[in-house]
């Protein structure tokens, strides 16, 4: 095995390489009062780039497929086992965070950093990710990075058109960043998932149980699955407020209130009996040109977003939804078009491998459920043992506020160095 000291101090300076990857990556994509690295854009290109001189600088195997999935490979002793994968995305959200997926490369490239310079070589490869177009807020489609690589995207993804700026193609972007978009076209594929042993993505926290339980490191349960309904719609009639009584209205807030205040005790009774929920509707609003004090709303738009680790609690939901509208008289309920997500469940020997990890570095870790998709979606539901470390990080993400203090990275780096020199068979 490979001399504890040796792989001590490694880690030790391990942690500096990672920390001034992520200050390059801060203050080459700034964009205030936060960052921007657009997917197949300058700033996802500059991420990309950085990761390769880190990659290349400890001696690294770098390669970048046709749609510029970066792969970096510590070599293993033996390259005919499947390969060790960690790995996350490097673009962002318009003037959001730093953490938001570049700590997953930063975590990769700091695990590889710590064999290579204590001299130590796995058994199996180890191969660091750093995976495109993540964030669904530049182009219409969730684990678009992910999902190219492995060839199940849908072969028009790169027709769809770029949401917040330019408005050109994904093919356009592509072929401008010296990609190839006929590969996802063609559905070709540069990941095999019978060549992965198994993938672990490390990730900010999103959200703020991490810090209200004061506890810096989480490892992910599941990532929950959703249903989601971007232009719902409760049709009922315009009339005068004070001239209709209420067995004559069709009020079309009141509708969509009581199925909103329905939804609400769902999830009360979901939560009696320990089921994973959450339930957000994200808009509610009346037509500006329509609305009046004195006028009875004849239409309300929204939007739904139910999420859980269960696929039996979103059909429970989704029946929920369908007695709602039938019970609605007066007023028309449409939900209009709907997208659901499955649940993607992580490796329960992937879960126990970092619990114990932990456990031996006298790390203190909570099991906890991912709200927001990651690309760990993607792999785990082409059936590779997958699993997340959740690091804590204050003040939420896709926001300029994002900080994840360095020794809590330290902490998850600790936990997964444990783990993954056992999946790894360091020595």
């Amino acid at each position: 095995m490979a001399a504890e000291q040796d792989l001590r101090l490694s880690g030790a300076r391990a942690l500096g390489l990672a920390e001034a990857f992520l200050a390059t990556l801060a203050e080459r994509s700034a964009d205030a009062p936060g960052v921007t690295r657009a997917s197949f854009g300058a700033g996802e290109r500059m991420a990309h780039a950085e990761a390769r001189a880190v990659a290349e600088g400890l001696g690294l195997v770098v390669t970048t497929d046709a749609i510029g999935t970066l792969m970096m490979t510590l070599p293993g002793r033996d390259p005919s086992l499947p390969a060790g994968v960690i790995g996350s995305h490097l673009d962002s959200v318009r003037h959001g965070g730093n953490y938001d997926g570049a700590a997953g490369v930063a975590m990769g490239l700091a695990l590889a950093a710590r064999l290579v310079h204590a001299g130590a070589q796995p058994a199996r490869d180890l191969v660091i990710l750093g995976i495109r177009a993540e964030e669904m807020v530049w182009f219409p489609a969730h684990y678009l990075g992910s999902r190219a690589a492995f060839g199940v995207l849908p072969a028009d993804a790169p027709d769809t058109l770029r949401r917040t700026d330019t408005g050109r193609t994904l093919a356009d972007h592509m072929a401008e960043e010296g990609f190839d978009p006929d590969f996802v076209r063609a559905r070709s594929a540069s990941l095999d998932p019978g060549r992965i042993a198994w993938f672990i993505e490390p990730h900010i926290e999103q959200g703020p149980a991490l810090v209200e339980a004061a506890l810096p490191v989480g490892i992910v349960t599941g990532i929950r699955g959703s249903i989601r309904y971007r232009n719902c719609r409760a049709i009922g009639q315009d009339a005068h407020a004070g001239a209709v009584p209420r067995g004559f209205r069709h009020d079309a807030v009141l509708a969509a209130a009581r199925l909103a205040a329905g939804l609400d005790r769902f999830w009360d009774q979901e939560e009696a009996r320990g089921s994973d929920l959450v339930l957000t509707i994200g808009e509610f609003w009346t037509d500006p040109a329509r609305h009046a004090p004195t006028r009875i709303p004849g239409e309300v738009r929204f939007t739904l977003d139910i999420r859980s680790e269960d696929d039996a609690v979103l059909d429970r939901a989704r029946a929920h939804l369908d007695a709602a509208i039938a019970g609605e008289r007066r007023v028309k309920i449409d939900l209009g078009p709907g997208m659901r997500a499955t649940p993607a469940l992580m490796d329960r020997a992937i879960q126990a491998a970092l619990h114990a990890a932990a456990a031996s570095r006298g790390v203190t870790v909570m099991p906890m459920a991912s709200g927001a998709g990651h690309d760990c979606a993607t792999f785990a539901g082409l059936g590779i043992p997958s699993g997340m470390v959740f690091i804590r990080n204050e003040n939420g993400s896709h926001n300029p506020d994002e900080a994840m203090a360095m020794e809590d990275f330290a902490a998850a780096f600790s936990v997964m160095a444990a783990a993954t020199d056992r999946l790894l068979g360091v020595s």
